[in-house]
């Protein structure tokens, strides 16, 4: 039996069609996009399409390296000509430490640019969107676009708030405890969680750490993958008290790994010295009732071109992110145990909230069995 469809169908058929290839190669964009460690610059891919097929592509590897668009033009060369190029992020127009990727885009030759999504810099916002549609080149933007924001989302935060983009993570008990009454915690989450933290400190230009958990654990803070060469962020550690030994892990390996140590108002001659000695960078941080402004330290640390920080410290450093409002994303990782005990620390630290109504609420919340545990993955609703 043959059955014969109208022309109206057919070409919703062909018009389906025709998307799922624009998702297809979108979505290839963001595979090479992931590539790069180009903090404090956005992750980039470019595909180069025609008649179907892929004739060139590439991803910006460096902060100061090509930019994606101009390495897959290096690879389709004249190929070019009349092809259409996706990318995940608006082309900027402006020079910076490269041409402006516009003009090499209207120099190529090519007929469509798909867009992911628009760069929220000022300096381009737009205006490279409408310097191709003024050369003639038809523009679409959002394939994709969700997931475009989330791979550039520290990119993103510090173009729109000048403050990094903040996760935070945590392990705990069923009961919700971070460790025992003596203070041990080592380890409350199994192996599969374990990987995946390290997959979130490949991803973050810094880890964020107190003085406590660094006493009680004394953590090395590196990216350990097992499959792929992890880039080991900058370890920021918070001693307010100026009281962290000097030979604690987290200072090991400083010149390979950047420590940023941030310092408390009675810092001594000595113990600086000793830390310059070490090739630590020192900060004088400002501090309020609660401990260490938060909010202040994250405006420092974006000129320092650090666009997102990973938080693995205590309750308190979780309560005092928090009360901050800097937090952007809460990883909790619930193992099946079960530590009580009245003294054994819980998942934020302070005094609480007085009323339930007053209770800091969470959207956006999924739920993924990692191994034994389970990953709780939300948004703080202050930060919207």
């Amino acid at each position: 039996m043959t059955v014969r469809l109208d022309q109206k169908t057919l070409k919703e058929i062909k018009k389906w069609k025709d998307w799922q290839f624009k998702l297809s190669f979108m979505h290839r964009t963001l595979e090479l996009a992931k590539r790069g460690k180009t903090s404090p610059n956005p992750m980039v891919g470019a595909v180069l399409v025609k008649d179907g097929i892929i004739i060139g592509e590439g991803f910006h590897s460096f902060a100061g390296g090509p930019h994606a668009e101009v390495v897959a033009f290096s690879k389709a060369g004249k190929k070019a000509k009349g092809a259409d190029l996706y990318v995940n992020l608006e082309p900027c127009c402006h020079q910076g430490r490269t041409p402006p990727c516009t003009d090499a885009i209207i120099k190529s030759g090519v007929s469509r640019v798909f867009v992911g999504m628009k760069d929220p810099n000022k300096l381009v916002n737009g205006k490279g969107i409408r310097r191709l549609k003024a050369a003639g080149i038809k523009v679409s933007v959002g394939i994709l676009k969700e997931e475009c924001e989330k791979l550039n989302e520290g990119f993103v935060k510090v173009m729109k708030t000048g403050l990094p983009f903040v996760t935070m993570k945590t392990a705990i008990s069923l009961d919700g405890k971070i460790a025992t009454r003596t203070g041990n915690s080592q380890w409350i989450s199994g192996t599969q969680a374990r990987n995946f933290v390290h997959e979130l400190r490949n991803q973050n230009s810094a880890i964020l750490i107190g003085t406590n958990t660094i006493l009680k654990d004394n953590p090395q803070l590196t990216c350990r993958l097992k499959k792929k060469e992890g880039r080991h962020p900058t370890r920021i550690i918070l001693d307010r008290g100026n009281k962290i030994p000097l030979k604690a892990k987290v200072f090991s390996n400083s010149k390979k790994q950047q420590v940023i140590y941030v310092a408390g108002s009675k810092l001594s001659l000595k113990r600086k010295k000793s830390l310059v000695e070490k090739n630590i960078e020192i900060i004088n941080g400002k501090t309020n009732k609660s401990g260490f402004d938060l909010k202040h330290l994250m405006k420092l640390l974006v000129k320092k071109d650090i666009t997102s920080v990973l938080i693995e410290g205590g309750g308190e450093i979780n309560n005092s992110a928090l009360k901050a409002g800097i937090v952007d994303k809460i990883y909790i990782f619930i193992s099946p145990i079960l530590i009580g005990g009245k003294q054994a620390p819980g998942l934020i630290g302070g005094v609480g909230v007085s009323k339930i109504a007053k209770a800091l609420s969470l959207k956006n919340m999924k739920v993924t069995k990692m191994g034994e545990d389970l990953m709780v993955e939300a948004i703080p609703c202050l930060a919207e």
